[in-house]
């Protein structure tokens, strides 16, 4: 599975990859299966300084039958970044011009493997819990023990992804002039919309320095 990434819009250095995945950690992973993929959308946390190209930690319900899967083929993690519609009349020259759409994408492959030790299983979970209610004025904290503990960890498997190969495309506007990235700029800014402003805010962060 591989994306198409013209030149203009390839990943150049790895804390672009970092910073998409930490703002936008909501993934979709998809891994083969015999007779259709199997597809599970879940919030990853990725840790670069483990194993050569770093690992992805994450957990999903027993229930699921995606993880049985895991021994089947490598997966593949999909980091979706800011979106927005660009317009031609956006352009200086909008008459030679066609809509398209800007965007910023991360796939991270590799093979998936359960955690087998539930000490691992519940620091990942610990260390979610930190990351999302560690800034709340009241946090939320797990206080079960014993039986019932042991029950929610029964219900949950935890996996690792380590990382094996990271396809990353940034499409900016890194193709046009720099006078036409600037007013897209300008023009996303005033559409109104979260993933607008995201964009050009990562335009400006990126396709500035294309």
């Amino acid at each position: 599975m591989s994306v198409y990434i013209p030149r203009p819009f390839a990943l150049r250095e790895a804390a672009q990859v970092t910073r998409l995945i930490a703002e936008y950690p909501f993934a979709t992973l998809v891994t083969p299966g015999a007779t259709e993929p199997q597809v599970s959308h879940l919030p990853l946390q990725f840790f670069a300084e483990r194993g050569p190209h770093g690992v992805l930690l994450g957990h999903m319900a027993r229930a699921n039958p995606h993880w049985q899967h895991f021994v089947d083929a490598p997966s593949v993690a999909i980091f979706q970044g800011p979106h927005a519609y660009v317009s031609p009349t956006w352009y200086a020259e909008p008459v030679t011009a066609v809509p398209t759409w800007n965007y910023a994408v991360v796939h991270v492959h590799g093979p998936a493997e359960i955690m087998d030790d539930e000490r691992e299983k519940r620091a990942l979970l610990d260390e979610m819990i930190r990351r999302y209610e560690g800034s709340r004025p009241k946090p939320w904290r797990l206080q079960l023990e014993g039986r019932p503990l042991e029950a929610m960890l029964g219900a949950i498997v935890g996996f690792k992804l380590t990382v094996e190969r990271v396809d990353a495309k940034f499409k900016l506007s890194q193709n046009r002039s720099p006078e036409d990235r600037e007013r897209v700029i300008g023009a996303l800014k005033s559409e109104g919309y979260a993933d607008a402003g995201a964009t050009a805010a990562w335009m400006e962060a990126y396709a500035r320095e294309s």
